[in-house]
């Protein structure tokens, strides 16, 4: 018999004015009488519309109906016939803009929490199921992966099931890309990740790391070494600024530089691992997404007294998700919206002492759909900060795309290719993720991944 109640089963997190001071998850997840009590909410509707609003079509309703008899391994099972990173998109994916937001339940109350009930079924598979598939049968046919992250990953995990045979090149030392370098511990354990990576490394992929394309090879030269498509998913790892007076201070970090140093390089566990990362009392971070949630509410982490987040619109423009704001708030987080930066002061030795703001208004609509912010006269004003963290978003690096020959390029340095199947302008070349769309979400990346890896396929198969 299906659960009316209009409200998600609550999930346990830590309380705020714990977490703030670690770097444990915030999240604890359901358990199994959670689980079930939150799955019979669902309704299991013919038509279906949470999986249409799924990047990767997970068979939610199918999935769901698994959890609610407790077969919670068939439940991952089905799950994974089209995701191929459970545990990683059941805490990161915004499902209340997705699945979630056109789930029938949510016309008369809360959706059903189909992003908790991945992650309760992907943990628990993980915590009590010790199985190795074996690799799938190899047609000797070689693809090459640049990069690895979440759109790399899935394409990767889906060619290997196929049975081609999968190199992945990482740039960094570690892979899992931005999975591993920029969302906090608290937020995805780095744990999970790994795990994710072992399951696609036991179908037989290869992974290099330390190997930057561009650099060490080329992708004409991939290609002369025998490989015979390549998928690029290499993301948007360079940092944007916003060219105001006093930038190259000390103290001022790309939200990339100071999240890769905490994630991937485990500043938050200094001295134990010999990374630092300097902060003052009072730090800034400019920006109104996700990754700006994510470097101030690591700031306050690391022991930071007051952290501004200093967005240039109101809050309902926000882009990061409603709950990493709601976190942050509850974390101390201080938000200053409708304010924007026009330089940063320093002291006589070259470190951040304040910032120069000025308030905003709104005007019309932009081409985002969003209205344009507009400076508001005489509102000029001193905010004292030690810290400044730049949060405005990301390029792809383009030392890919400069030493690739015919490969065609948007204005701004992502890759131009086709929307469905991730082809570019030079023959056995793919792309899909951020190096094609600008930064986004890791679903989406998956999703470009999942379909890149269908087109490669076919591709192969005419050759």
């Amino acid at each position: 018999m299906a659960n009316m109640s209009p409200k998600k089963v609550e999930m346990p997190e830590q309380n705020p004015n714990e977490r703030n001071k670690n770097f444990l998850e915030v999240a604890l997840g359901y358990t199994e009488q959670m689980a079930i009590e939150e799955a019979t909410r669902c309704l299991n509707c013919k038509h279906k519309p949470c999986v249409s609003g799924c990047p990767v079509n997970v068979k939610i309703p199918e999935f769901i109906t698994l959890v609610a008899d407790g077969k919670f391994e068939e439940a991952y099972e089905k799950i994974k016939e089209t995701n191929s990173l459970p545990a990683i998109c059941g805490r990161v994916c915004p499902q209340e803009s997705q699945c979630e937001q056109i789930c029938v339940r949510a016309k008369k109350g809360e959706s059903v929490a189909i992003g908790r009930l991945e992650r309760f079924v992907a943990d628990w598979y993980i915590k009590n199921v010790n199985s190795s598939k074996d690799k799938p049968t190899t047609n000797n046919k070689k693809v090459a992966i640049i990069g690895s992250g979440p759109a790399s990953l899935t394409c990767a995990g889906d060619l290997a099931n196929m049975g081609y045979s999968v190199t992945i090149f990482e740039a960094f030392h570690v892979p899992g890309g931005v999975l591993m370098y920029g969302i906090p511990e608290f937020r995805l354990p780095k744990e999970i990740v790994q795990k994710e990576i072992d399951k696609i490394k036991q179908l037989g992929v290869e992974i290099k790391t330390n190997m930057v394309i561009g650099k060490v090879f080329s992708l004409d030269e991939l290609l002369e070494e025998g490989y015979q498509a390549i998928f690029v998913g290499s993301g948007a790892g360079l940092p944007n600024f916003m060219s105001i007076p006093g930038e190259n201070l000390n103290g001022v970090y790309s939200a990339n530089e100071f999240l890769t140093r905490i994630n991937l390089m485990k500043a938050y566990r200094f001295p134990e691992y010999d990374t630092p990362v300097v902060i003052g009392k009072n730090v800034a971070v400019i920006g109104g997404g996700n990754v700006a949630m994510d470097a101030a509410r690591s700031a306050k982490r690391l022991g930071a007294e007051n952290v501004y987040i200093i967005y240039r619109r109101s809050e309902d423009e926000m882009p990061a998700r409603l709950e990493e704001v709601h976190h942050a708030k509850e974390e101390g987080i201080i938000f200053k919206v409708l304010t924007n930066p026009t330089s940063i002061l320093g002291t006589d030795d070259g470190w951040v002492k304040a910032m120069e703001c000025i308030e905003m208004e709104l005007g019309e609509p932009d081409s985002s759909g969003r209205r344009r912010p507009v400076p508001k006269e005489g509102s000029q004003h001193i905010i004292d900060v030690e810290t400044v963290i730049v949060a405005i978003g990301q390029s792809p690096n383009p030392l890919i795309s400069s030493t690739t020959t015919g490969l065609e390029t948007q204005k701004w340095g992502g890759i131009v290719a086709d929307e469905s199947t991730g082809a570019t302008s030079k023959k056995g070349i793919f792309a899909g993720g951020d190096v094609v769309t600008g930064a986004a979400t890791v679903i989406l990346a998956m999703g470009a991944g999942k379909k890149a890896a269908e087109a490669i396929d076919e591709y192969l198969k005419k050759l």
